[in-house]
């Protein structure tokens, strides 16, 4: 567990336990605060489900009450400091076993739509990770993830002899010194590689790719998937705010924005055939975006709630 998350936590705990005073009042600090930071919901959530169930728990039997009525009861401690012990006992735990798994599995890491991640491993690779997506770390195996759903730009620090494996689907990724874009939607798998070689599925279709190059494959392809030619420059485009499309689909598009951008963007059925080839720019404004994928794709751009609709 790392010095950020555990300073995140203890705000959490800081935040249950203010809201239980019937003064409380800063509650523009505290949306502040969850909005500063995804990972700051998640904990705040934890804190508060663990501060449910404590309420939970059945009251003292009546065996343990005193018979004599008369006699002073016992002073109780406050249900504050009750509940800010407890929950400090718990994240003392947590820093000690993090494999109690309090906050969560550390090696499942889960992006929502919008939201950009970048983790540095021990031997100095880096995964960037796209909106939208889980990537599944092992402690057994350092040289490892896996792409559950979603898209990630892997970075990966080159050893002859313990080569780096990246999962996704009953796909196997492996590299030879590499930079390389992994997509990971709807039973498919797309790679494409800005630096370096990788090979996909080494003993069964035993692609080969170099830099420029990408390959998108069905699970249940009977074939080893083509290989074709890209811009090099464009891989991984999404990291700062660039889509570069070659006659893709507009579900695909409205996917990627959904993820990158936390965008809403639905495509009407009639224009569910549309591909779309050019490059999209996003930025903090989402009317300019959709209006520009709108010109380009030769669709209609309707508003609709917090998001859009594009039509034929």
């Amino acid at each position: 567990m790392t010095s950020d998350t555990t300073a995140i936590e203890a705000r959490a705990i800081d935040w249950v336990i203010a809201q239980r005073d019937p003064g409380f009042a800063d509650w523009d600090g505290f949306a502040d605060w969850l909005a500063e930071d995804t990972a700051h919901a998640a904990a705040y959530d934890a804190v508060a489900l663990l501060d449910a169930d404590l309420d939970a728990l059945p009251a003292r039997p009546a065996s343990l009450v005193a018979v004599n009525d008369e006699a002073p009861a016992p002073r109780r401690p406050s249900r504050r400091a009750w509940f800010g012990g407890a929950i400090a006992a718990a994240l003392v735990a947590a820093i000690a076993l993090p494999n109690l798994g309090l906050f969560g599995d550390p090696d499942r890491i889960q992006t929502a739509a919008g939201e950009h991640r970048t983790l540095t491993l021990a031997d100095g690779s880096k995964i960037e990770i796209n909106g939208g997506s889980v990537v599944l770390l092992d402690e057994d195996r350092p040289r490892f993830a896996r792409l559950e759903s979603g898209e990630a730009m892997f970075h990966i620090v080159h050893r002859e002899r313990d080569p780096f494996v990246v999962e996704a689907g009953g796909n196997r990724i492996v590299d030879l010194g590499t930079a390389f874009n992994v997509v990971r939607r709807d039973r498919q798998t797309a790679v494409a590689v800005s630096e370096g070689i990788v090979v996909y599925n080494p003993g069964r279709d035993n692609v080969r790719m170099l830099a420029g190059e990408s390959i998108e494959a069905g699970d249940g392809d009977k074939t080893p998937p083509k290989v074709r030619r890209i811009d090099a420059a464009s891989i991984g485009g999404w990291r700062s705010g660039l889509l570069v499309y070659p006659g893709t689909p507009l579900t695909v598009v409205a996917e990627d924005l959904r993820r990158t951008a936390g965008m809403e963007v639905a495509i009407a059925p009639s224009a569910a055939g549309i591909g779309f080839r050019g490059a999209l720019v996003v930025s903090d404004d989402r009317t300019r975006t959709v209006a520009d994928l709108a010109a380009l794709s030769g669709t209609r751009a309707e508003r609709r709630g917090d998001g859009w609709v594009l039509t034929r």
